[in-house]
């Protein structure tokens, strides 16, 4: 890994490692572009639509900070230039899962006038799944919104990415039935209910098991 640059006055200066992580990422909006990029790669205009609020020229600047601090790195695909995490970055998909399910009870009065992305549940949904495992492995595809994302459940617990192909169950449902059943708020059968399911019932019920 290439030195991080942690020098300027924004750097607390401590011997740290929580204090150095924060030298880092803790600049506004930091964490919340890798969010965007955990499930893959996204393009600038990409996530300048995602992020609903932030300006142009400072996401090009935590951009640029992030690319230099061995965070995120540029790739070339058919259309163009992608952003995507490095294997260092990808690393913060543990921590932050542990920040949201801390924050999960600021979620309880309700969305508001809140911007809300799908592509955001493929970190919520593993947060609020932890401890749930399956052997042999499950995929569970999830729509909403018009998003489609694949949960899968292996003897590590869960994870969730962008499919290639659509799995052979998936559920449909508005994004907060979507949490509430992740969080053990309503059944499975009420988030059906609530919703839509095809495929093999076995895999729901693994996937949201309690």
């Amino acid at each position: 890994m290439e030195k991080v640059n942690r020098s300027g006055p924004r750097s607390y200066g401590q011997f740290c490692a929580l204090a150095r992580s924060l030298d880092v990422v803790g600049d506004r909006w930091t964490l919340l572009i890798v969010r965007e990029l955990l499930p893959g790669p996204m393009r600038y205009t990409e996530l300048k639509t995602s992020l609903t609020g932030i300006a142009t020229n400072l996401l090009a600047e935590r951009l640029k900070t992030m690319e230099a601090n061995g965070i995120v790195e540029r790739r070339l695909d058919g259309a163009g230039v992608v952003y995507a995490l490095t294997p260092w970055g990808a690393g913060l998909r543990e921590p932050m899962e542990a920040l949201g399910r801390w924050g999960a009870p600021l979620l309880a009065s309700g969305r508001g006038e809140d911007a809300f992305q799908p592509r955001w549940l493929t970190l919520a949904l593993p947060a609020l799944l932890r401890g749930v495992t399956a052997a042999p492995p499950v995929e569970l595809g999830i729509e909403t919104d018009g998003f489609l994302m694949t949960l899968r459940v292996g003897e590590d617990g869960p994870s969730a990415f962008v499919p290639r192909r659509e799995p052979a169950s998936v559920l449909t449902a508005a994004p907060d039935v979507v949490v509430a059943l992740a969080s053990g708020a309503i059944s499975v059968e009420q988030a059906v209910a609530a919703g839509a399911f095809r495929g093999d019932s076995h895999v729901l019920r693994t996937v949201f098991a309690r």
